[in-house]
């Protein structure tokens, strides 16, 4: 082709030139642009990062033009109603119906293969309620002993997005929604900014491995700052992350367009370069340790409720935590656990997808440890995993949860249309960018009536699924509420695929289920590795 491409440009020419100076002369206006495609041709050819732009200049450039837009053509005119990723067209339709109030029922029944493996249900009772009569905003009470200002906090709530990662019109959004639902907003590791603070809504304050909000000088964890971060009067809760789902055991990223010198400033670090949280904390180097930072927390913010939120990775680093809990008598208020198929961030391809226990399996696996040590009395489990609608709550509260988060479904509720551009400051709706004039296209007083929209008529889906259950609290809903398609012809109810952990097996090794054994038998408080 380069060869063919250099005659097309000389014959080209000549003809074109010829024509116009012997019979008509206009036609030299086609130089106007002729001359910049063979331009762009020479360039393609002569550059050397791209071959097949080398090999087929002009046209090889349709490769990228197309591989540009393959997401986008692909969810809007291949994929069906229900095989999209991460979120489905029929998931992401029910956030922006519910989200706007518009009608969210589905006719002609479902378009789902309930005999696939995989397949999952609630059981519904004879004996079911009518929803009017239940209380249509469930709260729980965070806060244990140590616990001085305990939270009532909404069984749905936004989870971890911190200012860099989301514009600012997003936070002022996603927190003027939970000011008028009356529910909370997790700030994300990024710090508290004024954007939070303006609009009055309740906070989750997280702190992650860069400290930021709490960060001394020297990048370590500022028991001075943190105090004054703890003190504003909408922060309800402070969170502790130690790993997220998007990409455990590596540290938070803010790419270096989203770093602007506001964000740097609220964050401590040098504008326009990428910020790399550290995979692990300073403030602690074991389970002691980490139990000992979660009391100083507490007793730093006056007594309001402190916890951790981890993906889990090795069983056994989780057994030696609620081990040292035993010792120390010292527990977190909640614990929120994430799993490996978040999340919102920006993340290396291989975290993202084989780093992490999934959502499920790591939550069951939570719920059953603090119940073997008889510790779940005292901490309220949040999580975080792909909630999008009131069957996911339901799932999760089964499983073991108390409340949820959601992350990607209220960014949907913001405008979001999954254009996967997260990562590159690039977002068309202003949600996850610093592009001023792309930020100018999120209305804040528009958009955050929308959260509160989806985050009441979810929770209303919610209460309406538990009447259906014939259950009055969230509290009743247990893993015999769900089944699964397993194999064919083979269903399992919740119960059996992931069995209970006796109350207080865990404090004795004669009663100590045989999955438990070994993690028992090596783990210590005094470090996180197996001894």
């Amino acid at each position: 082709m380069r060869n063919e491409f250099i005659a097309f440009s000389i014959i080209s020419v000549v003809l074109i030139g010829g024509v116009a100076w012997w019979l008509w002369h206009p036609l030299a206006y086609t130089y106007i642009v002729l001359l910049p495609v063979i331009g762009i041709g020479f360039y393609d050819m002569f550059q050397t990062r791209q071959a097949i732009k080398r090999n087929f200049p002009i046209l090889g450039r349709g490769r990228y033009i197309f591989e540009s837009l393959r997401p986008k053509l692909y969810q809007y005119f291949i994929e069906s109603d229900t095989d999209g990723t991460p979120f489905s067209r029929t998931h992401r339709s029910i956030v922006y119906q519910r989200a706007k109030k518009e009608l969210d029922t589905t006719p002609f029944g479902t378009q789902l293969n309930v005999y696939d493996e995989g397949y999952e249900w609630m059981a519904h009772s004879i004996a079911a309620l009518d929803k009017k009569l239940l209380n249509h905003d469930p709260r729980v009470l965070v806060g244990g002993p140590a616990c001085k200002q305990p939270y009532s906090l909404s069984i749905f709530n936004v989870s971890a997005m911190s200012f860099g990662s989301l514009s600012k019109a997003a936070i002022m959004a996603l927190n003027g929604g939970a000011k008028i639902g009356g529910f909370a907003h997790n700030t994300g590791e990024g710090g508290i900014s004024p954007y939070h603070i303006e609009m009055g809504g309740d906070l989750i304050y997280q702190v992650g491995t860069g400290y930021f909000g709490c960060r001394a000088d020297d990048g370590n964890f500022s028991p001075e700052r943190f105090k004054v971060s703890a003190a504003y009067p909408n922060v309800k809760m402070i969170e502790l992350k130690l790993s997220q789902g998007a990409k455990p055991g590596h540290g938070g990223i803010l790419p270096a367009a989203k770093n602007t010198p506001e964000i740097a400033a609220i964050r401590g670090v040098k504008p326009h370069t990428q910020v790399d949280s550290p995979p692990y904390h300073r403030a602690f180097t074991n389970p002691l340790g980490l139990l000992k930072l979660i009391q100083q927390m507490r007793e730093l913010s006056d007594g309001k409720p402190v916890g951790f939120k981890l993906c889990i990775g090795h069983k056994h680093e989780f057994v030696a935590i609620c081990k040292a809990m035993i010792e120390t008598g010292i527990t977190p208020d909640f614990i929120t656990v994430d799993g490996g198929e978040g999340g919102t961030g920006a993340a290396p391809l291989e975290f993202s997808n084989y780093v992490g226990m999934p959502f499920k399996e790591a939550l069951a696996f939570v719920y059953d440890t603090l119940m073997g040590f008889d510790l779940k009395k005292h901490i309220t489990i949040l999580a975080a995993g792909k909630v999008i609608s009131g069957f996911d709550m339901v799932r999760a509260m089964a499983l073991g949860a108390d409340a949820c988060y959601s992350a990607r479904a209220m960014m949907m509720a913001l405008g979001c249309i999954q254009a996967l551009e997260c990562n590159n400051n690039k977002c068309p709706t202003g949600v996850a960018t610093q592009d001023p004039e792309l930020v100018k296209g999120l209305v804040v007083e528009n958009k955050q009536v929308r959260v509160a929209n989806y985050h009441q008529l979810t929770v209303e889906s919610f209460v309406e699924l538990m009447a259906a259950a014939g259950l009055k609290e969230p509290s009743q809903i247990t893993r015999r509420h769900l089944s699964r398609r397993v194999f064919m012809n083979l269903v399992k109810r919740y119960d059996e695929i992931y069995p209970y952990v006796p109350k207080g097996s865990l404090l004795d090794i004669d009663t100590c289920p045989q999955d438990y054994a070994e993690l028992m038998r090596y783990t210590n408080t005094d470090s996180f590795a197996m001894q």
